[in-house]
């Protein structure tokens, strides 16, 4: 590796006073050259995609971390995060056994009590910015959540119950969410020192479960903006057609219909776009062959329905094929992919008939607003899930060919 600058706060506490110890004395400490390189690389990577003053894209400052490591220390530092993610209880095991009273003893004893302190300082610093990347991680997934209770909020109970491992949708995302970060500001982040991390107020404010209608609103809010953005970098007359549809529930009297109508086109429009029929028919019969009620036969024709049409639209007309595991038989479309379908096909037929049962009263302007609300976290959630696969030298019109 590399040698680290000394006092680089780009860099791991931890891994540089390590690396200054006596071989013998790290390996009494249990702070093996693995552990030393995946906190380095953990921590910079963590400092890095934190700083807000950075404004270079996400991938430019992963590269600039890796490229002050070595190849084969990057692989070391990785296989062994990747190990303590996976098997949590080990991490917590060793962050007990330091917090312990019989491990700080020892460790006093051994370094002195100036070095002892250098130690515990470098352990709380590096904790703080790892606490703030996963505060931050925790708290970037209520968006999706919340988009994700909206979208499925479309779907009738039926509808509901013919997607497998239906049992997700009795999960109340959003309180779990606020409730796991609750508990991880109290157990973590009001222990450590965040004043030496970028973490801002917001950071530190707490959510708690009592204020969840406040923060589920202003995360809508933003789910709203986030739909309308990736929209409007789709087609700019497709976020015309949302605010058209707003528009006419709010100020038209006949605003339910045309609202409807608007949504109804807004749908078809962006289907169209992504992939035609006959692209559609292709990649059913490359990726679901045997999947039924994807195909319908027309004047002789066999067309797409719109439930493959939105499938092919969600997967970006990529592959469906995957590992099977204990939740996923790796057959047919994914748990996800599969219920965004539904959910935008059910918000289209909900639609149809709001488009020839318009009576303007307030209650199915309120319903007619549900079902909008629901679309854009549909489509939050379908155009962002498309988006992966496709990189800077991967053009998207390659993907969608």
């Amino acid at each position: 590796m590399q040698d680290p600058v000394v006092g680089d706060e780009s860099r791991s506490s931890i891994a540089e006073f390590v690396r200054r110890l006596d071989p013998d004395i790290r390996a009494a400490l249990h702070f093996d050259d693995a552990a030393v390189v995946g906190a380095d690389l953990l921590v910079s990577l963590c400092r890095a995609l934190m700083d807000t003053d950075n404004t270079q894209p996400w991938q430019e400052r992963l590269e600039a971390i890796f490229d002050k490591f070595d190849l084969t220390e990057v692989e070391t530092g990785v296989d062994y995060v990747v190990s303590q993610v996976r098997n949590g209880e080990q991490a917590v095991s060793w962050l007990n056994s330091f917090k312990g009273r019989n491990y700080q003893l020892f460790a006093l004893r051994l370094l002195g009590a100036a070095d002892f302190k250098r130690l515990v300082d470098a352990v709380k610093a590096d904790s703080a910015v790892v606490a703030l990347a996963v505060r931050r991680g925790l708290r970037a997934m209520l968006p999706f959540a919340v988009a994700w209770s909206d979208a499925i909020s479309n779907m009738t109970e039926n509808q509901r119950k013919a997607v497998s491992k239906s049992d997700i949708f009795s999960l109340e995302l959003t309180r779990v969410i606020v409730m796991m970060d609750e508990a991880f500001g109290e157990k973590f982040i009001s222990t450590l020192p965040m004043q030496l991390t970028a973490a801002t107020v917001d950071d530190l404010a707490d959510w708690r479960p009592d204020d969840l209608t406040e923060i589920v609103t202003n995360i809508r809010h933003r789910v709203v903006e986030s739909s309308a953005k990736r929209l409007q970098r789709e087609n700019s007359q497709l976020v015309r057609k949302i605010r058209g549809a707003k528009d006419a529930l709010t100020h038209s009297e006949d605003g339910i219909s045309q609202a409807a109508n608007s949504l109804i086109e807004l749908i078809d429009r962006i289907m169209r776009e992504a992939f035609s029929k006959e692209q559609v028919l292709a990649w059913v019969e490359a990726n679901l062959p045997d999947e039924p009620l994807l195909t319908h036969e027309k004047d002789g024709n066999i067309l797409p329905t719109k439930r493959a049409e939105v499938l092919c639209f969600v997967y970006r007309g990529g592959p469906t094929a995957r590992e099977a595991n204990e939740y996923d038989d790796g057959q047919g479309p994914s748990l996800i992919h599969d219920v965004l379908a539904r959910v935008i096909v059910a918000t289209r037929t909900s639609l149809q008939n709001f488009k020839h049962n318009d009576d303007g009263t307030q209650e199915e302007k309120e319903q007619l607003f549900s079902l909008l609300t629901g679309l854009e976290g549909a489509l939050l959630l379908g155009l962002s899930i498309s988006q992966i696969g496709i990189t800077p030298d991967r053009p998207r019109a390659e993907v969608e060919a």
